[in-house]
């Protein structure tokens, strides 16, 4: 695992010292080494950038930058069949130098070009720069594990793991996106292929960026869509069968995620998921696994007895830390120097405790992400259809939406009687507005709902957030392929990238190796309804009781603290004056909204979504409060 930078300026204004200093901004993610490479293709200066972690042949000749003939790449990340793929190139005349993964993608790329990629299981984010055909190429992995960002500005074109490497080239002007804002306050995150700032954008999930050294310019191709498998007909397997097939490949992902040549644990939670790869590998090691957990002493967020109790039934070397609320809190102002852009998810706290408290021992770190989005796990898929459902079934829905949009909402008076009520009023109003399926579910999904947004936004654009359809498939997965296309790869794997390699941490998540996205895509929906088949597999290891129960959040009581003990961050960073000063919102909007916060106990993210943004702003974006 590691961190990659790189620019192709086309002024030749970059120095040796710039990239050295966008390297520096990655030391977290690669401790263990760096290198760059310096080079000029036609009229553009060409430099690339490493720092590495580490993990398979950690000797000196797989560092990076790496070159072979006209070829020359910087990686970031494991694709875990590398042996595999290179016996195949020996076989084609190719010799190797070096035991690990890195030269073995450049010389399949060198054999078989852009097409190579299709050969690749594992996680990746790599720039390979083709001098002979004066091209480059920014490759992202199929789900988006690894981040990969990219700016263009008229002469230079940047490119890099994370978003503050930018910031050390005096070319890249910080200006903050309205679009991205929007999608922000909607969302908690930034979307696919949006970042805070204009002109800089993500490579999409299964995309690469292909660059054109003569023109200057770049073109977007997908690789890979996991839409095409949804669509492709349903396995026609009955139960048993379908079990023993998904049993197999589980068993095959997980080992191939146990390749290292470092220490490898397991993020134990005690649900389903981290209990499934915990399960499978412990049974298949003649080693104690190692397991980590974090617990609180808010019985409400603290599931750690759970995950202690199936450690102690698989026979795991289990590791365990109870985190006090003054932990939790210290990491609240660090979210910005993490995360880089605003990050809202209340999870990334103790996501980012449990990765500090496992690189004490490890520096590999298996997770269980990925389990709802394929096998239907969230209980709210089975709700909002049947809210769908009803509302589809009322008469005059139509002009009941437009008289609900024509009353005003008393605001203040229903946010004290019961903001939960309020919010799913609001939301009740917004899908009688949308006629598509994916429409009334993003607006469900939505923090700050559209109505919300014309009170807090001095200038609201209504973006276009999603223009998708899939009205051919099942209600439940329409949603799961939503979250699987935006929640999972912007929010879930955004979080544990960051957390993890803030610490010099590999997270791997071994349920989305794209053998099992593909054969999950294809399961008829009653085997994956509520993790069904999961399930049947987890109990051949584990006894039922152990892991039905209700599902919990990985969360910490942010709310209660920013009512108490926090109160202090919301008079700075909520005061009107300086929400004035910004520019972006109506600073007697959220005014209003944090009076009324105040008042209840509702459990309200808009708060804490906006105090993410404005600590975020007085880090990254120049202006100092």
């Amino acid at each position: 695992m590691c961190g990659i930078v790189g620019f192709f300026d086309r002024k030749n204004t970059t120095t040796q010292r710039t990239l050295e200093a966008m390297m520096a901004s990655l030391r977290h993610r690669g401790p263990d080494a760096e290198g760059f490479y310096l080079d000029q293709i036609e009229s553009s200066q060409v430099g690339l950038g490493h720092r590495r972690l580490s993990v398979i042949d950690i000797s000196d000749h797989a560092n990076q930058p790496m070159s072979f003939d006209y070829l020359t790449i910087v990686y970031n990340g494991e694709v875990y069949n590398f042996k595999e793929i290179r016996d195949k190139l020996i076989k084609e005349n190719y010799f190797f130098t070096t035991n690990g993964d890195t030269e073995v993608i450049l010389k399949a790329f060198h054999k078989w070009g852009v097409q190579s990629i299709n050969l690749f299981r594992g996680m990746f984010s790599f720039c390979i720069v083709d001098k002979k055909n004066k091209k480059s190429y920014l490759v992202r992995d199929r789900v988006g594990v690894k981040p990969l960002y990219f700016y263009q500005n008229h002469s230079i074109f940047l490119f890099s793991s994370e978003m503050k490497a930018f910031y050390a080239h005096p070319l890249f002007k910080k200006s903050i996106s309205e679009k991205s804002l929007q999608f922000y306050l909607h969302y908690g995150y930034m979307g696919q292929d949006q970042a805070i700032f204009d002109r800089t954008q993500k490579v999409k999930p299964g995309h690469y960026i292909e660059y054109d050294f003569l023109k200057n310019e770049w073109s977007e191709r997908s690789y890979w869509n996991l839409t095409d498998f949804y669509h492709a007909p349903k396995f026609d397997f009955n139960e048993t069968q379908s079990i023993q097939q998904l049993h197999e490949l589980l068993i095959d992902s997980f080992s191939l995620r146990m390749v290292s040549d470092v220490p490898v644990g397991v993020f134990l939670s005690g649900g389903i998921d981290s209990s499934l790869i915990a399960a499978i590998l412990q049974k298949n090691s003649s080693e104690k696994l190692n397991t980590f957990t974090i617990g609180f002493g808010n019985k409400n967020f603290d599931e750690s007895h759970h995950a202690r109790k199936i450690a102690e039934h698989l026979g795991t070397e289990h590791h365990e830390k109870m985190c006090s609320s003054n932990e939790a809190e210290k990491i609240i102002e660090q979210l910005p120097l993490i995360y880089d852009e605003p990050f809202a998810d209340i999870s990334a706290i103790p996501t980012t405790l449990l990765a500090e408290f496992t690189k004490q021992k490890v520096t590999v770190a298996l997770s269980g992400d990925g389990g709802d989005e394929l096998f239907c796990g969230y209980s709210s898929y089975l709700l909002n259809q049947n809210r769908f459902n009803k509302i589809a079934n009322l008469p005059f829905k139509k002009l009941l939406g437009k008289i609900l949009n024509k009353i005003p909402d008393p605001f203040m008076a229903l946010y004290h009687t019961h903001y939960d009520i309020y919010n799913r009023y609001l939301k009740f109003k917004s899908v009688l507005s949308n006629e598509q399926l994916e429409e009334k579910y993003h607006s469900i999904l939505h923090t700050f709902t559209q109505y919300d947004m014309n009170k807090l936004m001095l200038n609201n654009q209504h973006p276009i957030l999603f223009s998708d359809s899939f009205s051919n498939l099942n209600t439940l997965e329409r949603m799961m392929i939503i979250d699987f296309k935006q929640y999972l790869p912007d929010d879930i794997l955004v979080k544990v990238d960051r957390a993890t390699m803030y610490y010099s941490l590999e997270g791997r998540e071994p349920l989305l190796d794209h053998k099992i996205l593909e054969f999950a895509a294809q399961l008829p929906i009653h085997l994956k309804q509520n993790k069904w088949i999961l399930k049947q597999i987890l109990a051949q290891y584990i006894p039922n009781a152990y892991f039905e129960r209700k599902k919990h959040g990985f969360g910490v009581p942010v709310n209660q603290w920013l009512r108490t003990e926090l109160k202090y961050l919301l008079d700075k960073y909520l005061d009107p004056g300086k929400i004035k000063t910004q520019g972006l919102f109506n600073p007697n909007y959220i005014a209003k909204l944090k009076k009324s916060f105040l008042h209840s106990k509702t459990n309200d993210n808009r708060i804490w979504t906006l105090l993410v943004f404005q600590l975020w702003h007085e880090q990254h974006a120049g202006t100092h409060f």
